[in-house]
Formats: structure tokens, sequence, C-alpha cells
């Protein structure tokens, strides 16, 4: 079955495909450990959620935890990364502590925004994580800001600005590439294209389905990227990265992901068929890459139960955290918000 979502699986001639295997051992662990965690995480989660042991929204990243680790991989340190409320993989994937992240969907204060953000809203600057963003595409004009930082203080870093589909129609983007493009500025604009704004199709939002091309009216090199495959997207990652260090300025890069859950926990899902997921399942990047290990055997099926036990052990002791921490102190409800002493009603207050 070939549906409208799954056809945009075919790259456009300015593509970038997988890598195959000219990856090393090492990369490829980690990218399977990485995502494999990222995966359990989020598994654990979605069932305290429904089991009210946390409030907010939750937004899960399964099935796109390739776009995440692959971008990683390609990146060094130094470098910044911003994105939307489907923010979970790419802290995880920069080496944030689980714990601490269970910890701010609990709303505790060991958590990384002090118990304030949850789900939507992580937060890691010494890892270059800037952020996810709850208001729809407003992490795209601030991450050419941070990149026009990096190029103001003479730095070799570069930002990426992740977003999804839906974020993309959003007029700020304009406004962004043109200044980007006119600025050189070292940003790596990643379209996480899923193929739904919650439940609208690409389809039904622009009459030019293959967004890569939304870049080239302003001269922007822009990409159409297999999310499926970790190799694919650390390739067209480091080849935009290479570009901008040079001064060359941003690129755009389509990378076509797809969420195996809902838009958000209360998501029905009635805008897709089972067919269509179940298409995009059997691309999926975790399998894809214990198979490659697997395939030239660069662990042992002992070995890949010692990172599968790790990795659950990882997630139980991240929720015990969790759980046992404290929540933040009512003194804190004002601290990171306003300046205090801008406003003496709030000592008042606390008083």
């Amino acid at each position: 079955m070939t549906t409208k979502a799954s056809a945009k699986k075919r790259t456009t001639s300015k593509s970038r495909k997988s890598g195959g295997t000219k990856f090393s051992k090492e990369t490829y662990v980690k990218w399977y450990k990485d995502m494999l965690l990222i995966r359990k995480f989020e598994e654990k989660i979605s069932q305290l959620y429904i089991q009210q042991k946390f409030g907010g929204f939750l937004h899960l990243y399964i099935g796109q935890e390739a776009v995440a680790v692959g971008t990683v991989s390609a990146c060094k340190e130094g470098d910044k990364h911003i994105t939307a409320y489907r923010d979970h993989g790419h802290p995880i994937a920069l080496g944030t502590d689980p714990r601490v992240l269970a910890a701010e969907l609990y709303g505790k204060a060991t958590g990384c925004s002090k118990g304030k953000g949850g789900s939507m809203h992580f937060f890691d600057v010494e890892r270059g994580f800037l952020g996810g963003h709850g208001i729809v595409g407003a992490q795209i004009p601030m991450g050419a800001g941070i990149a026009f930082a990096e190029k103001y203080n003479n730095t070799d870093n570069v930002c990426f600005c992740s977003f999804g589909d839906g974020a993309a129609r959003q007029g700020a983007l304009h406004e962004t590439f043109n200044m980007a493009m006119k600025w050189k500025l070292p940003v790596i604009f990643i379209i996480e294209n899923n193929n739904y704004a919650m439940g609208t199709s690409v389809d039904r939002t622009t009459n030019v389905a293959d967004m890569s091309k939304m870049g080239l009216s302003y001269e922007m090199p822009s990409f159409a990227v297999d999310g499926m495959r970790p190799e694919a997207v650390h390739e067209a990652i480091e080849e935009a990265a290479d570009r901008a260090r040079r001064g060359d300025g941003p690129t755009l890069l389509d990378i076509r992901t797809y969420r195996y859950k809902g838009h958000s926990m209360s998501d029905p899902q009635k805008y897709r068929t089972k067919e269509e997921v179940a298409e995009w399942q059997e691309q999926d990047p975790i399998v894809h890459v214990e198979k490659v290990i697997k395939d030239n055997k660069f662990l042992s099926d002992k070995e890949l139960k010692e990172i599968q036990d790790w990795v659950k052990k990882e997630v139980t002791e991240s929720i015990e955290f969790a759980e046992n921490s404290e929540l933040p102190d009512p003194s804190e409800l004002f601290k990171d918000v306003y300046q205090q002493e801008d406003y003496p009603y709030i000592k008042e207050y606390l008083a």
C-alpha cells in the first residue's frame, strides 16, 4: 500500500540517502544505545502519564530517534541545539542524565529546568541544548539569533534549529531564512518532517509537498534526507555543518521521519491508517541499527543484551530519582522569571 504520507519517503534529486556501513562500530553502538534509551524512556513515561503520575502535556519522539542521534554524532562540542516541544530525544542524545529529565516531568526541584518547565521545556546549557519551546515555530528566529551570537563572537560553533512540518508554515520562518542567508549565519534549519502537523497532513497545508524546496527562493542549499536512518542524517548534518563553519551560511534539511505515536497523549490518531503506521514501522531505525550491528558482528547477542539491560536499569533509576526528589520551594516561584529587585511586591509576597 502506498499512501500520500508514505510517498514522502521518496527523496528528491538533491537527497541524502543511507551511507551503508562506512561508519565505525563505536558509532553504531552509540546510536543503538542512545536510540534505545530514548525509546524505552518514552515508553515508560507514557505509561506513567496515563497513570496520572505527572501532569501537563506529553509529546513522544518514538520513531524519530534517528534524527536526534544522527545530528548529535555529526556535531561538535560547543555547537548549540534548539527544538520544539517534542524535545525528549535531543537532550538524551546529547548526554543529559535521564534522571533530571524524569524529575522535570514530575515537576521536581532536581529537574533540568528546576521543575518549572515540564515536558515541553527541557534545557541543558552545559550540553548546548537551549530548550524545547512550546510556542509553535518560536525556536526558528531564536535559532538564527543563537547563530548570530556565535558569528558575532567569532566562534566556530553551529546552531542546529529543529522544527516540525507544521511550524514550517509560520511567517517568521521566511523572515528568518532571509536574514540568515543575507548574513550567512551558521545555522542548520532542520525540518523534522513526520508528515503531520498535529492531525493535519502536509498535503493539506501546502501545494508544495516537497518541503526541501522551501529554502530555494532564498538560494539556501536545501536537501531531503531519509530520517529513518542515522547514517543519512549524520552525512547531511556533517556536510551542512562544514558549510556553515566555512562561513557559507545556512542549510535547510527536510529530514523525513515518522512518529509512531500520536501528536500528544490525547491524540486518537483517526487521521491515518494502521497500514500507514505499519509501513513506516518496517523502517524502524532501532531495528535497522541492531541489524547492522549483528550483520557486521560488531557485538554479540550477549553484549546487545547487556546494553538492553543497562537501558532498562537507567529508565528504572530515573523514575525512582524523580519520585524521590523534592518539589521546588515556593520561594522559587518567581526566580528565573522576573528580576526581583525591580518588583518589590514579589519580595513582600514571598515574605
